[in-house]
C-alpha cells in the first residue's frame, strides 16, 4: 500500500500520583528521542494512521482515548524514501499531532525503537530532538492540566 503524503506524531501519556508523564521512544535508526511517528497508508485519515502506528509501534490498543492536537508542522519530503511517488510539485508534507491516554497497558516496542521511557514534561521537552515534538508536548501538557495557552 502506498504511503499517504502526511505524517503523524503521537505521544502516549499517563497520570501517576497526580503528575502527567509522557512516553518517548529512542529511534533505532537515528538514536534520538521522539514520539511515535509514521505515515498514513492509502486512504487513511490522520486519526486512523495515528491509531494504527501507535498499535504497531507500542501495542497500545486502538480503543484507547486519542486526542487530536492543534500542533501541526511541515516535514521536507526528502525525509521519506518513497517521496518520489508524490511528484515533483510537493516539497513538504503536513505532520498531525496526537496524545493517547495509556492506562495499565504494557508498551511493547517494535524494531523501530531501541528503548522507551516515561518522562515529566520538562524532561520530555529537553529530551526530544525536534521542535515539533517540543511544541506538541507543551500543548498536550497544557490541555491535560486544564491550563490555557498563556497559563
Amino acid at each position: 500500500m502506498a504511503r499517504a503524503p502526511f505524517q503523524v506524531l503521537v505521544f502516549p501519556y499517563r497520570r501517576v500520583c497526580g503528575i502527567y508523564e509522557f512516553a518517548l521512544f529512542k529511534r533505532s535508526d537515528g538514536g534520538y528521542w521522539q514520539g511515535i511517528a509514521g505515515g498514513g497508508e492509502g486512504e487513511e485519515s490522520p486519526m486512523q494512521a495515528a491509531i494504527r502506528e501507535t498499535f504497531e509501534e507500542t501495542g497500545i490498543s486502538g480503543d484507547s482515548i486519542f486526542m487530536r492536537l492543534d500542533t501541526m508542522s511541515s516535514v521536507p519530503v526528502t525525509c521519506f524514501k518513497d517521496s518520489n511517488l508524490w511528484g515533483e510539485e510537493r516539497y513538504v508534507i503536513p505532520q498531525y499531532c496526537f496524545g493517547v491516554k495509556v492506562n495499565d497497558e504494557e508498551i511493547k516496542l517494535s524494531a523501530e525503537h531501541l528503548e522507551f521511557g516515561w518522562f515529566k514534561i520538562g524532561e520530555a521537552i529537553e529530551k526530544v530532538k525536534y521542535d515539533s515534538n517540543k511544541t506538541a508536548l507543551w500543548e498536550l501538557s497544557q490541555k491535560l492540566q486544564g491550563l490555557g495557552p498563556r497559563d
